[in-house]
């Protein structure tokens, strides 16, 4: 099983700008906490010991938070000088990952998995990337993922409501080499260009998970996390 985390924490967040002006999305207050320390212990608790954070708008509103947080040994970083796209900054965060298999996630959302589920399958699957699915009702403000039958992805569907479905919960676990083999321009959308372009050649798989999921990217959500996360 994986023990190392790329978390994506270089987003703008425009949308929550309004709510949290000067900050990062994932440093957004909850309880008197960065959104991103819930986002940690979770990981924590699942058996991740090395984080690579992937920095860019207002990167330095996280050093002292890690420093507090993480004995140095514990994490890496680095800093986009420009935006990559979500695909670019996993490509250069991969630079500092030390394993075979590296988990990825969004650090403006918690999604309370059960790593070694997803592990066991990604391994025994040799896929080259495990997303995890989250089943929910009444939704348009994500798209649908829908599975064959061995749990290999079938499609990929575009936002529109749904009377259920599964959503890509933002976290995957992702075989380096093949990934950082694909022939990719230095910026690009890992969803879009990669997950959505390459499931009909590649061995990408869903498994589904039944935890907690927040994403706090609307103000409506960041409000609801400030009482499911007391």
């Amino acid at each position: 099983m994986t023990h190392e985390a790329i978390i994506l924490a270089g987003g703008l967040g425009t949308r929550l700008r309004e709510a949290v002006p000067d900050l990062p999305k994932c440093m957004a207050p909850v309880n008197g906490k960065p959104f991103i320390d819930y986002v940690l212990k979770h990981l924590q608790h699942q058996g991740i010991r090395h984080f690579i954070f992937s920095l860019g708008y207002k990167s330095e509103a996280f050093t002292g938070y890690l420093e507090q947080t993480l004995s140095r040994d514990k994490y890496s970083i680095v800093i986009e000088k420009e935006p990559l796209g979500t695909g670019g900054a996993i490509r250069f965060a991969c630079s500092a990952s030390r394993e075979e298999q590296v988990l990825v996630v969004n650090g403006d959302s918690l999604f309370a998995i059960d790593l070694s589920v997803q592990s066991d399958f990604h391994q025994s699957h040799q896929a080259d990337c495990t997303l995890a699915l989250k089943p929910m009702e009444n939704f348009d403000r994500y798209g649908a993922v829908v599975l064959e039958e061995d749990q290999s992805i079938r499609s990929f569907q575009e936002k529109k409501f749904y009377a259920r479905g599964l959503i890509n919960g933002g976290v995957y676990l992702l075989n380096k080499a093949s990934f950082l083999n694909e022939d990719m321009p230095e910026k690009f959308s890992f969803e879009t260009d990669y997950l959505q372009k390459l499931y009909p050649v590649r061995r990408f798989y869903g498994v589904i998970q039944e935890g907690y999921f927040i994403d706090i990217g609307i103000p409506g959500d960041y409000q609801k996390a400030q009482i499911d996360l007391q």
